[in-house]
């Protein structure tokens, strides 16, 4: 299919502006269309030629996406990050935007980023919400421990949260006003309703056919819980699009930013440009992994001996990386091949680095 038409994409809440460029670059068509399913779906379909198309990733590009890809010859989400020539602009608003979008597409220069098919992205929205679930009930878990430490009442911390220890703690402590009760039992209720609903949106996830023969897989890995191996699966889905161990550790935002000139480098802190709720659900299973997994507790033990706990548990995040990500591609469960040869490969490594300090 030979394309003549390069259409530029500047998508908005309300609307959707629009530049059709041939190949020279010369403008054949420039508009501003309402962002509705019905308005994309009919200007598409009356395209007189097949053209290829981009948009900026923003909250609204996935439905947009979605409703423009079917009419598309190719259709791409480019990397807002990396899309530098938009925002450094002196002048800017929707119509240049648009132009200089369909000008990178023209010029195969847009730094495209990698999109989900529907369904995943679908059960993606739904373990995120989950997560937010949780982070509110641990909000108000909180919030009722402070409320009893404000009025000076005492109570047993780690049981404050069961359902008959909470109410015995009400009927029997003493100099508690009214009003903070009332407030305690609010936020009682709050608890049990977010606990509920993160317990059936996991549920929606654990019995879907679609996740449920990689997330055992990803299981067989010591230290992998059921929701670490859903966010990896639900973030990445397909783990071929990563060349290398580093490339992935990269996307999971657990390398630091890399400033190279010349033959001078400088490393700075953990970059920004991240998947933010993988880093987090990385960072937060490598903390409990060692209890479970020899191999990472002998990391572990081994980077604490160089005085870092954080840099520590960053090791053990990336060694997890490393592991779902070779399970994920291969379709086979972990298993370590020969643990003498391990240990050996692990000597050896703490022999080199002491070497090194020595010189």
């Amino acid at each position: 299919m030979n394309v003549n038409h390069y259409i530029g994409f500047d998508v908005h809440k309300k609307s959707v502006s629009y530049c059709v460029k041939g190949a020279d670059g010369l403008i054949f068509e420039e508009g501003k269309l309402r962002s509705t399913h019905q308005t994309l779906r009919e200007w598409a379909q009356k395209r007189p030629e097949p053209w290829r198309g981009a948009m900026e990733a923003t909250l609204f590009s996935g439905w947009i996406y979605d409703a423009l890809k079917p009419f598309a010859a190719e259709l791409q989400v480019g990397h807002p990050a990396l899309m530098k020539a938009i925002g450094a602009s002196k002048k800017k608003n929707d119509k240049l935007d648009a132009r200089k979008i369909a000008d990178l597409v023209r010029c195969n220069l847009l730094p495209a980023c990698y999109v989900a098919p529907v369904e995943i992205r679908e059960l993606r929205q739904m373990l995120r919400y989950r997560n937010l679930v949780v982070a509110q009930a641990v909000r108000m878990k909180n919030k009722m421990s402070g409320l009893l430490m404000e009025v000076g009442a005492e109570y047993n911390k780690q049981r404050l949260h069961g359902k008959k220890y909470f109410t015995e703690l009400l009927d029997t402590v003493e100099e508690v006003p009214e009003s903070v009760k009332d407030l305690l039992r609010l936020s009682r209720g709050a608890l049990e309703m977010f606990e509920t609903t993160q317990l059936q949106l996991l549920a929606k996830l654990r019995n879907d056919r679609r996740l449920a023969q990689r997330v055992t897989l990803l299981k067989s890995i010591r230290g992998v819980g059921e929701v670490t191996a859903l966010t990896w699966i639900l973030e990445v889905n397909d783990p071929q699009r990563f060349s290398s161990i580093a490339q992935a550790v990269s996307y999971c935002g657990l390398t630091s930013a890399l400033v190279s000139s010349a033959d001078k480098q400088q490393r700075g802190p953990i970059s920004k440009q991240r998947n933010a709720h993988l880093q987090t659900v990385l960072i937060e299973a490598a903390k409990l992994a060692p209890r479970w997994n020899p191999q990472l507790a002998a990391l572990h033990a081994r980077e604490l001996k160089r005085g870092n706990r954080n840099r520590a548990t960053l090791a053990l995040a990336r060694k997890l990386v490393a592991y779902l990500l070779a399970v994920d591609k291969s379709g086979q469960p972990f298993q370590i091949h020969n643990l003498t040869e391990t240990k050996t490969a692990v000597a050896e490594t703490a022999a080199e680095r002491e070497v090194e300090q020595t010189a």
